[in-house]
């Protein structure tokens, strides 16, 4: 909930075309026409402000020159150092301050850190609202990248804390949902303030304060967590909050012992959070903290992301209608999650990673086939209507598949499996490697995309297959397991036991 609107300003910096597109531009109408047909495919898969004409004139008057230029590479038009500031300057700040979160919400706990961050993501989108200049705008995105680095620390391990253990899944998973539907009010939002001339941007970036507000007002009435409060020496508050979440009438006393015995055994190791992660009886949260980050932006779904609009135009879309079709994907995509919320905590997280790895796998394969017999042979730049919408069908299977596991299982997981004495940290150590693979892929992924044409689909496949495989053989099953007692389950994994079985966590296990 705390970013619902980010993904809106997850803007690209270059406009992403089929690599296949071999016409002969020896006309200038043809490639004014080409270029045209280009502008509206970025329109439709940014839906951001970096595409809106009133903000380029304002800002960077030179791009706006190359989109109407015909001389111009289609490629690299929308390569402006600026503009690239502008846009990785959300992912750098945000990298940053995960890091950052990670030591300050063990001193202050998370509804002050969720607090702090949504009055900076307010700041941010109030200061790019209000920009008069490309200072100004960095300056705001920077704020919105501290902004989300604090709440993405901090929101999914307070929602792991104090929901109870049978549903914990659906509970984090809330976090992925509102951040879908963030996506999708964003980009209805987009469609209509493109149509405001002059200021439209303004609006644009100014919305990002509504769902800021709603945040910064929510986590000034719900109490901090009670792990939380009893790392802090708290007891008494700790248990008042414990008591509050589980109602007045329910016996947390066995529950609230689980956590004061989980907080003072880690009291008892002087190692600061990040040493402790070097020694041995933590190589299996290191592995997950690195891989799960990972291997969730080599799902392929930004490949998805970038073809979906073109697709949706192949199939008669207007230029203007064509927007529609992301807001298809980002209706599909919140559906799954909603699915998922009703299945994680009954079929358990390896069985959602399996089915959805496999399920997603076939799509690319079935879409790369498709791509690779019917678009850009013979310099076609359409294909067949029925291929396009069977294409256009595995997209949605493939976004369906993806909502139900990566999507959500990203912060489930993460935000379950580390103990209190490294949770902070670990959390932190996720968020910053996702925020710098999507920078990084932001970066590389139009190269990779003209080198590779259709293929780039197999690509994903290929990391689908490897991560499908090793959730498979190195993920235990966590479901309805307190986090107070999630070490016994890495103690009981066939190849993670031998780094658990060292003294200070035989003596958490045997405690729990």
């Amino acid at each position: 909930m705390p970013i619902l609107m980010v993904a809106r300003l997850h803007l690209c910096k270059r406009c992403p075309v089929i690599p296949s597109l071999k016409l002969q531009l020896n006309k200038r109408k043809t490639k004014i026409q080409i270029y045209r047909w280009i502008d509206e495919m970025l329109r439709v898969y940014s839906g951001g402000v970096t595409q809106m004409e009133s903000f380029l004139e304002k800002f960077f008057p030179e791009v706006l020159t190359g989109m109407k230029g015909a001389k111009r590479d289609a490629y690299c038009k929308y390569d402006n150092q600026m503009l690239t500031a502008f846009t990785s300057s959300l992912y750098i700040a945000g990298v940053l301050s995960s890091l950052v979160a990670s030591r300050v919400t063990r001193s202050v706990g998370r509804q002050a850190v969720m607090l702090s961050g949504g009055a900076l993501f307010l700041a941010g989108s109030a200061v790019n609202a209000a920009a008069l200049n490309i200072a100004m705008l960095i300056i705001g995105r920077m704020l919105l990248g501290f902004g989300v680095g604090f709440t993405a620390q901090a929101a999914p391990l307070y929602l792991a804390e104090t929901s109870p253990a049978r549903w914990r899944g659906a509970f984090t998973a809330a976090y992925h949902f509102f951040l879908v539907l963030g996506t999708l009010a964003a980009t209805v939002a987009n469609y209509f303030t493109n149509r405001i001339p002059g200021w439209g941007w303004r609006v644009s970036l100014g919305l990002a304060g509504v769902p800021a507000t709603v945040v910064v007002v929510g986590a000034l009435f719900v109490p901090d967590t009670p792990s939380s409060l009893v790392l802090r020496g708290e007891n008494d508050m700790a248990r008042a909050s414990l008591q509050r979440i589980r109602g007045l009438d329910a016996d947390i006393g066995d529950e609230f012992k689980d956590i004061v015995v989980a907080v003072e055994e880690a009291r008892r190791n002087d190692e600061g959070a990040f040493q402790r992660l070097k020694g041995k009886g933590y190589r299996h949260y290191l592995v997950m903290m690195v891989a799960i980050p990972t291997f969730f932006d080599l799902t392929g779904m930004i490949v998805i992301s970038v073809f979906a609009p073109v697709l949706f135009r192949t199939v008669g879309f207007g230029s203007q209608k064509a927007i529609l079709g992301s807001v298809i994907l980002s209706v599909v995509n919140l559906g799954s999650v909603v699915v998922s919320g009703f299945v994680v905590d009954r079929a358990g997280r390896r069985f959602l990673f399996l089915a959805g790895g496999v399920a997603m796998l076939l799509c690319q394969v079935g879409v790369a086939w498709m791509l690779a017999g019917h678009l850009g042979r013979k310099n076609a730049t359409t294909m067949a209507r029925n291929y396009a919408e069977g294409v256009l069908a595995l997209m949605c299977l493939y976004t369906f598949s993806f909502g139900m596991s990566w999507g959500p299982l990203k912060w489930v997981v993460p935000s379950e499996i580390y103990p209190v004495e490294i949770r902070s940290a670990g959390q932190a150590m996720t968020v910053s490697i996702a925020l710098c693979l999507s920078f990084a892929q932001t970066q590389v992924f139009i190269s990779l995309l003209c080198a590779m044409k259709y293929a780039i689909f197999l690509f994903y496949v290929g990391w689908v297959l490897v991560m499908t495989a090793f959730m498979a053989t190195f993920l235990p099953e966590t479901k309805g397991v307190p986090l107070e007692a999630m070490r016994t389950v890495w103690a009981q994994h066939w190849y993670w036991r031998r780094f658990v079985g060292d003294a200070k966590q035989d003596r958490q296990v045997n405690c729990l």
